[in-house]
């Protein structure tokens, strides 16, 4: 016999969320249990991936929670028991992921101690400071290069805002020299013009005496004559 939430849509959508909900549970069930058996760095990785697996599930149920209200209220109560379980597993599962994480000795091994006195609680302190006291001057050594960028910059935008209005002036300067040069070629025109003019005035009056020195000879010639 069918079950009675797969004839409705919204139930469809809830049982596919709730199959995929079962398998992230199953595989965050074996990560948290590959996690007990981890120290130092590949115990910090394992818990990473939990925490990823972890995030999954919870959104799957979520999900979950959202479709159920499209469920008819006949069959609701079912999927409500079943949902309560899956947030009650998913609750557990947080608490022991939270366990492990907690667990200081297992994710730094050796060199971490509960025992504040001890030599390697101080070597761990030490190196912490020191890390600390790097940690700022990388940040001071940031600050600076960033505070230096930034007026190599400011002094950038001035120096191309400069070479901009020097660059206009050149071209206003060019375009005068180039104005100032029409105005001379035609100033030598209209002086060969007039050089040219006066040269013809000049050959019109030298023909016009010849001329009439001429006729004054032809006239003085014509009565002793």
């Amino acid at each position: 016999m069918s079950n009675p939430l797969d004839t409705d849509a919204g139930s469809e959508l809830f049982s596919s969320y709730e199959a995929e909900l079962k398998l992230v549970q199953a595989d965050l069930n074996q990560k948290l249990d590959q996690i007990s058996e981890l120290s130092g760095e590949p115990r910090k990785s394992a818990i990473r991936l939990a925490e990823r697996t972890l995030d999954e599930a919870t959104e799957l149920l979520g999900q979950m929670r959202i479709e159920k209200q499209n469920i008819p209220s006949a069959t609701r109560s079912k999927v409500n028991q079943r949902f309560r379980n899956f947030e009650s597993d998913i609750d557990g599962q947080k608490r022991k992921l939270k366990t492990l994480s907690d667990d200081r000795k297992a994710l730094f091994g050796n060199r971490y101690s509960d025992n504040p006195d001890s030599d390697q609680q101080l070597e761990q302190r030490q190196q912490l400071l020191s890390g600390t006291e790097r940690l700022d001057r990388s940040s001071q050594r940031l600050r600076e290069s960033q505070r230096i960028a930034n007026e190599t910059e400011g002094i950038g935008r001035d120096t191309l805002a400069d070479l901009q209005l020097q660059r206009e002036t050149i071209q206003h300067t060019r375009m005068n020299m180039l104005e100032s040069e029409g105005y001379v070629d035609r100033s030598v025109k209209t002086l060969r013009g007039m050089a040219r003019r006066m040269a013809t005035n000049r050959i019109i009056t030298v023909a016009i005496i010849t001329v009439l020195v001429l006729l004054i000879i032809a006239v003085i010639y014509s009565k002793f004559h």
